[in-house]
């Protein structure tokens, strides 16, 4: 070979060692056999209708339709904003406004359900039902557990029973935290789980939660804290009645959306994503909004939609879904209700500020 061609090729192996250097530093060393990189992680919802339905057999009431049966015959029709629970719950526990936070590889599963239980949780705490405001859950406990422990694998650590491909689906993330429970982003023993961490996620994903070699101690500290109170919603009118009274819907579809918001604060369906999100507020047509809707929170982090905003105080990286949308993501049959600590009993939170059509912005 020519000495010219034998020193670009030299030049482009170090070029290449060096990348991939530079790779493993930023993502945390070399990644183990099987290791699958699935583009920029956006998704990971991965329809299980068996499994679905495997565990509604589970469930004394499997519906909203009946564990929620008095809330959906009280509900009032009221625009109400369950999100303003979490803006006051972070701010009195950690100092600082809730910013909505970007997930980083295919665990949307975990990030929908995390949403769902805090803004549960803070409401709850709002409501006097808990005396503190709640620390966030820990994403890569429930991605973990809903990989692992909630398919019926070991949760020891001592194989990657769960793969290395990304993705869950919306029940068994349900069954992690209805029989195990929720761990919370604070240290636990040399764990330090205040920030989230996508390799984390992806260890935990593959060895179930508490990852390699954990032996099952953090499925222990999760079922301190079990959310027993969970339930399918496959229609508006469950998920609307369900917001009404302060309980979010973790939403698992194939519905995409549009990048920017319209001048109400709405997305328009577009595309595809095999996607989880979660519900966290509702408005009304007869209140005056141009549609019914349901404010569905991303977990792409604060910046990947833009455009007006409806309530000013709405959380970025949030849009609006018409009713028709909804109903055909609530279809897809894999979106639940979580409850109170007390359950799914009608609560009026007409008292409260969730209904203030548009208060001063918070932040």
């Amino acid at each position: 070979m020519r000495p010219d061609r034998l020193r670009l090729l030299a030049v482009s192996l170090l070029l290449g060692l060096a990348f991939a250097a530079v790779v493993a530093s930023l993502t945390g060393g070399p990644r183990p056999a099987g290791w699958i990189d699935e583009g920029d992680g956006r998704f990971g919802w991965r329809p299980d209708p068996a499994g679905v339905r495997e565990f509604l057999a589970e469930l004394p009431e499997p519906t909203f339709a009946r564990a929620g049966a008095e809330t959906v015959a009280k509900a009032q029709g009221k625009d109400t904003f369950l999100y303003r629970s979490a803006y006051k719950a972070h701010q009195a526990l950690y100092g600082r406004p809730w910013i909505v936070e970007r997930q980083g590889i295919g665990d949307c599963v975990s990030w929908g359900w995390a949403h769902g239980i805090y803004v549960a949780q803070c409401v709850d705490w709002e409501t006097g039902r808990l005396a503190n405001p709640p620390p966030f859950p820990s994403t890569e406990a429930i991605y973990g557990g809903s990989r692992v422990e909630a398919r019926g694998k070991s949760g020891d650590g001592a194989a990657p029973v769960g793969g290395w491909s990304d993705g869950s689906y919306g029940a068994a993330a349900a069954r992690w935290v209805r029989d195990w429970g929720v761990v919370y982003r604070e240290p636990i023993g040399d764990l330090d789980l205040r920030a989230y961490s996508a390799d984390r996620a992806k260890q935990w994903g593959a060895y179930g939660c508490g990852g390699k070699g954990d032996g099952g101690r953090l499925d222990g500290v999760a079922k301190r804290h079990p959310a027993t109170h969970i339930a399918l919603v496959t229609t508006w009118d469950e998920a609307a009645a369900a917001i009404e009274a302060g309980f979010p819907v973790p939403v698992a579809s194939m519905q995409g959306f549009a990048n920017t918001r319209n001048a109400h604060g709405y997305a328009a369906a577009s595309g595809q994503w095999a996607h989880e999100m979660c519900f966290v507020a509702v408005r009304y047509q007869r209140n005056g909004s141009p549609s019914d809707a349901l404010l569905c929170l991303n977990s792409w982090g604060p910046n990947w939609i833009t455009g007006p905003k409806w309530p000013a105080d709405m959380p970025d990286g949030s849009f609006w879904v018409e009713r028709r949308v909804v109903e055909r993501m609530l279809a897809q049959e894999d979106s639940f209700a979580v409850g109170s600590i007390a359950g799914f009993g009608w609560r009026d939170l007409h008292h409260g500020n969730w209904m203030t059509p548009a208060p001063e912005a918070r932040r």
